[in-house]
């Protein structure tokens, strides 16, 4: 069996049918340096995720939902189980780079700071990024700066490295992707500067099986606006 004491990160990785990308983002996760714990949380995928799973069962801790709740509840549920000093999520595909999150989490280990993100636009927005997803992160940006007075890059990444005393002080409530605003919101009102590193990024398509719409945007901007406001 696999050594789960005290790691410094832990990794959480949500899952809903990601059999295609999913057995090489945990082998790369399970080749980064230091001491990290993974944690996937298969969210009832209907696909072949689950027996892909299975074969690294005695190498990370597998969580599994039975039906789907959405990428924020299976992030909470992930968050149950993990031990490490800060939590960092991955996407179970391959848009992200994993061998890129020791940069993202190392302000963090080095005691900057408490809250690290992986920034895909610190060189402006990408290219290969659907329009309608390029306006909705911009509007973002201008959200966070109207209702918080910060200015960031990117606060829709999935790259968020937050200790994980803190993660816990949030109580976060997020079921599906507001998971990100409500953290970001929580972050600055816990007093924490969001540092932010620069990463790749490759976009995919729908059809590929990116599961985030533009339509997702008025619960993230609604999200922000209740916990500027709202007591945790």
């Amino acid at each position: 069996m696999a050594d789960f004491s005290a790691p410094d990160l832990t990794i959480i990785v949500p899952a809903l049918n990601e059999e295609d990308t999913i057995a090489e983002v945990i082998e790369r996760l399970l080749a980064l340096p230091g001491s990290n714990e993974i944690v996937v949380v298969n969210d009832g995928s209907t696909d072949q995720t689950s027996q892909v799973l299975g074969t690294f069962k005695d190498r990370v801790k597998v969580l599994t939902n039975p039906q789907r709740t959405g990428k924020g509840a299976a992030i909470r549920l992930g968050l149950t189980v993990a031990t490490g000093k800060v939590v960092v999520i991955q996407d179970a595909d391959l848009e992200y780079v994993p061998e890129e999150l020791p940069a993202v989490v190392a302000p963090i280990l080095a005691g900057q700071t408490g809250v690290s993100y992986g920034s895909r636009f610190t060189k402006g927005l990408h290219r290969g990024m659907a329009l309608p997803n390029k306006v909705v992160n911009l509007m973002l940006r201008w959200a966070v700066a109207l209702l918080f007075f910060r200015r960031l890059t990117d606060e829709a990444t999935c790259y968020k490295a937050v200790r994980r005393d803190l993660l816990l002080r949030m109580n976060l409530e997020c079921q599906r992707f507001e998971f990100c605003p409500e953290v970001t919101a929580k972050a600055i009102r816990l007093g924490q500067e969001i540092v932010e590193v620069p990463i790749s990024y490759t976009p995919r398509t729908k059809k590929a099986g990116k599961k985030i719409r533009w339509q997702d945007a008025p619960e993230a901007f609604w999200t922000l606006l209740k916990h500027r406001i709202k007591p945790f």
